[in-house]
């Protein structure tokens, strides 16, 4: 027989039906009228379904008196109206089989509350609990909706290397990769030099774990026009903060023929795809949210879905903050790079929306970005939402051969080491623009946490590379 998912089996529809049911025991409470109730749940929903096991069954007191929570089990039984309130459903068992015992006094996970540091020491289990049972399917949901939203519109997925030897963002952030003995590291010119020979490493080079599969999607799109990435980044930032992680899941799109405009407009469709799909399709996941996590987060999400995302430039944002009046903690002059205390304030209380900021100063920018004609600036936009500012990142791409060079001398880069980028300016360049998303900071946003270390499933961060 197939197995039917719990989600399944709790729908109202499925009465009388005959069906097969796996999963984990939540619960099992035993009745003086000699029978015992199961919760079993698969992951498949937030909701657990109850499954009546009868003492008349051969195996009750041998085995089902001894599956307590955490035991998995495959149940045939028929579908049945249920007595009790707040569900439709219960499954009435014909027959139970224990497919694997757990211990009750050494599980883990009791049913009581658990902190998710904890939790965290618990990686392989916590999908088990229902707050990571729904942040997996928020999550799974996120990367659907990301999907289709660029398949619907013609975009091609591309996958781009997560071994490089070019640093995107040019701030030297990088995990190195070598197969190099390091107790015996090969160096040129000889004993007591310093500089390492890396002619002798794997791939005759220095390479690192890629941070941005931007510069290679910029290799496609100028081919085939509207592409996309989306797969592992890593930044060897040592940040012990509730934000950052040394392994996480970036989406960039890169589009030809597209400016600035083009960008946040896509930009700004994107966000309110994604928003609308995880309250439509994971309601049940985001009402945990929302009551036990984060009583803002559907206020949230629906304001920004039904509002104009306001823009305005750099330069209009740090006077806007100057004349506010309110005190900061980083104080507010052209040519910073925004913090978020900026980024929240003009969303919460100047603009009460999402606020896309462009033309930011060239000096706090990476060197692909097309320089303005007041060579101060570049045209660089970032999506501010409430509650954590900064949620995007992108701009319209330099597509100048001459300025990009130049622009790459400014910042340090051998232009020689990026010939094949410059090439793509030098054989049929055209406007092109893109942006980023990190996955791991939209699902934190989309359901609250906290921590991001809760919402990837085995964190990277400094010190800690467990499971």
């Amino acid at each position: 027989m197939k197995r039917t998912r719990v989600v399944e089996a709790l729908d109202a529809k499925m009465i009388g039906e005959k069906i097969k049911l796996c999963g984990w025991v939540r619960t099992r409470r035993d009745s003086k009228g000699g029978f015992s109730f199961f919760e079993l749940n698969d992951g498949s929903s937030m909701k657990s379904v109850q499954v009546l096991a009868p003492a008349e069954l051969s195996n009750y007191e041998s085995e089902l008196l001894k599956a307590s929570i955490g035991s998995s089990i495959e149940v045939h039984g028929e579908v049945v109206e249920s007595p009790g309130k707040g569900q439709a459903t219960e499954v009435k068992a014909t027959e139970i089989r224990v497919l694997g015992y757990a211990d009750p006094a050494t599980f883990p996970l009791q049913k009581k509350g658990t902190s998710f540091e904890y939790l965290r020491t618990i990686a392989h289990l916590r999908p088990r609990t229902n707050t990571f049972g729904a942040v997996a399917r928020v999550r799974n949901e996120i990367c659907k909706s990301i999907h289709n939203f660029f398949q619907s519109r013609g975009f091609i997925y591309v996958h781009s290397p997560i071994i490089t030897a070019s640093d995107c963002e040019g701030a030297g952030q990088m995990f190195h990769v070598t197969t190099l003995d390091l107790l015996k590291i090969p160096t040129k010119n000889g004993e007591g030099a310093q500089e390492v020979d890396y002619e002798q490493d794997f791939f005759g080079k220095a390479t690192s774990l890629t941070v941005s599969g931007q510069l290679e999607a910029e290799v496609y799109a100028t081919a085939l026009s509207d592409v996309y990435t989306f797969g592992p980044t890593f930044r060897a930032e040592n940040s012990n903060t509730s934000r950052h992680l040394a392994e996480f899941w970036m989406v960039e799109p890169e589009m030809a023929f597209c400016d600035l405009e083009g960008n946040m407009d896509c930009a700004e469709a994107f966000l309110k795809t994604i928003f609308t799909d995880v309250m439509n399709n994971c309601a049940e996941d985001m009402a945990f949210f929302n009551e036990r996590i984060d009583k803002t987060v559907l206020e949230t999400l629906t304001g920004i879905v039904n509002s104009k995302f306001e823009r305005l430039s750099y330069t209009e944002a740090v006077d806007v903050l100057k004349k506010s009046g309110a005190t900061f903690e980083f104080p507010v002059e052209w040519g910073i790079d925004l913090q978020s205390e900026h980024e929240r304030y003009l969303t919460e209380q100047v603009y009460k929306k999402p606020v896309i900021l462009y033309d930011y100063p060239k000096d706090i920018k990476a060197f692909y970005m097309r320089m303005n004609e007041d060579g101060k600036t570049v045209r660089a936009m970032d999506v501010l939402v409430p509650k954590v500012g900064e949620i995007i990142g992108g701009s319209q791409r330099e597509e100048r051969l001459e300025k990009l060079e130049q622009r790459m001398i400014d910042c340090g880069l051998p232009p020689e080491e990026y010939w094949w980028y410059l090439d793509l300016r030098r054989f049929g360049t055209v406007p092109h623009a893109g942006f980023g998303l990190g996955l791991e900071r939209t699902v934190q946003f989309v359901t609250g946490m906290g921590n991001i270390r809760d919402v990837i499933p085995f964190p990277r961060v400094p010190k800690s590379a467990e499971f």
